[in-house]
């Protein structure tokens, strides 16, 4: 039996399935919530280390540009000024 991911040893990721099946609706929510945080100060944390200079707003507006794409993210929230050098 082939596995969904190819790291992930067929026993091991046949016991999660069990877990998630098993787990209530609430309890998976939290896990996506919490994962999505992660996600977001993972993103924020690299946007930090490529643009040090940058202010709050800034890299906001940066992550805005991974979430929806360069072309959504300027419609919505305006273009990204470019810092001056």
């Amino acid at each position: 039996m082939s596995t969904l991911s190819r790291d992930t040893d067929p026993q091991a990721e046949r016991i999660q399935i069990a877990q998630l099946r098993e787990m209530s609706s609430w309890r998976k929510m939290e896990l996506v919530t919490q994962l999505t945080q992660m996600w977001y100060a993972l993103a924020l944390s690299g946007l930090r280390h490529r643009h040090p200079e940058a202010g709050d707003n800034e890299l906001h507006r940066r992550l805005a540009d991974q979430i929806l794409g360069s072309e959504l993210a300027a419609r919505v929230y305006g273009p990204l000024r470019e810092q001056e050098e």
